[in-house]
């Protein structure tokens, strides 16, 4: 990926414009066990089956997917962003389910997808797989693939532009051993992302990181740790970002993080296909309203909830954030 893939470099968009709105929702974790086969089980799969079995199936079921399409029909934001396990096995039937919500959801230019690390439980084949998604995926102007010669990692980091935003995909997804749930970015990666920030930030552009695993160290538990959180701390502190997404959690997360001119909100979503085993992880999605401003950037977020009682979405919380310009 070269600079000239990026968009050019231009002045401030204009302040007052109409704000840019952005959903973000993360680990749906859609699957059907009545497609599983022994055959598919002799791998790590066996765990995530086990699980699901145990409790995750009782977790991720009824009308929550269903009521969260609805909602976004009635909000209809300008870009939804999806952050990650999409599947649960990764199975190629999976895969083909996920599409078809994926487009129902929208046109792989109104979505921007990265995976997560259950859509890389085991490896798998891309022509089974990934390669049903990335339309979602890909950057701008980025030819669909046949079969990267690198798979799902050749395609990130991703950038797409839509309207002020740049919207920046990392991928940390990765077959890992049982019992571990860990990602990495890895040293090829992060050198890229040193220049689409960079281009970014040059290019006037509110830049939304979109990663699976949490960056901020103590979000999650040491076996689903992000392996080089450090580093990738170490370039936002260098390079900056303006809002950082994340989901794999499964549990409603802010933090923030050190950048040039002060820090970045860190925002982690539940999954939004959860009952719920407690209030925190509770299905949710998030709706950021993104508008340039004198000083910086307006950004209204509001929390949609999932309600047992309605079977429905409903607004919990909304709160104003003020990002200031970041030094470029």
């Amino acid at each position: 990926m070269t600079s000239a893939n990026y968009p050019p470099t231009g002045g401030d968009p204009p302040v007052g414009q109409k704000p840019f709105v952005l959903a973000h929702l993360s680990d749906p974790h859609i699957s059907n066990m009545r497609v599983v086969r022994l055959p598919d089980l002799l791998n790590k799969r066996m765990y995530g089956y086990l699980r699901w079995k145990l409790h995750r199936g009782a977790e991720h079921r009824g009308p929550v997917l269903p009521a969260l399409l609805e909602d976004l029909r009635q909000h209809r934001p300008d870009h939804v962003a999806v952050t990650g396990d999409i599947t649960h096995l990764s199975l190629p039937a999976e895969f083909e389910a996920t599409a078809k919500w994926l487009r129902s959801i929208g046109p792989p230019d109104q979505v921007t997808v990265i995976p997560g690390n259950h859509d890389a439980y085991v490896a798998t084949e891309w022509d089974d797989t990934h390669a049903h998604w990335s339309d979602y995926m890909l950057s701008d102007e980025a030819p669909t693939p046949t079969a990267p010669r690198d798979g799902i990692y050749g395609i990130f980091p991703s950038w797409r532009a839509r309207g002020p935003l740049a919207l920046i995909g990392i991928c940390t997804a990765h077959p890992s051993p049982p019992y571990l749930a860990v990602g990495g970015i890895g040293a090829d990666q992060l050198q890229r992302l040193e220049e689409i920030l960079a281009q970014a930030a040059r290019s006037n552009l509110f830049r939304v990181v979109l990663i699976h695993h949490p960056p901020a160290a103590g979000t999650v538990s040491w076996r689903k740790r992000l392996t080089d959180a450090a580093r990738f701390r170490a370039l936002l502190e260098q390079y900056g970002a303006d809002l950082v997404l994340h989901g794999h959690a499964h549990r409603a997360s802010r933090n923030q993080l050190p950048v040039p001119g002060g820090n970045v909100q860190v925002v982690g979503a539940p999954s939004s296909s959860a009952l719920g085993r407690s209030h925190g992880r509770m299905a949710r999605y998030y709706i950021y309203r993104i508008a340039p401003a004198d000083a910086g950037w307006n950004v209204a977020l509001t929390v949609r909830i999932y309600d047992p009682a309605t079977q429905a979405f409903v607004t919990e919380s909304e709160e104003q954030l003020n990002v200031p310009k970041r030094q470029r």
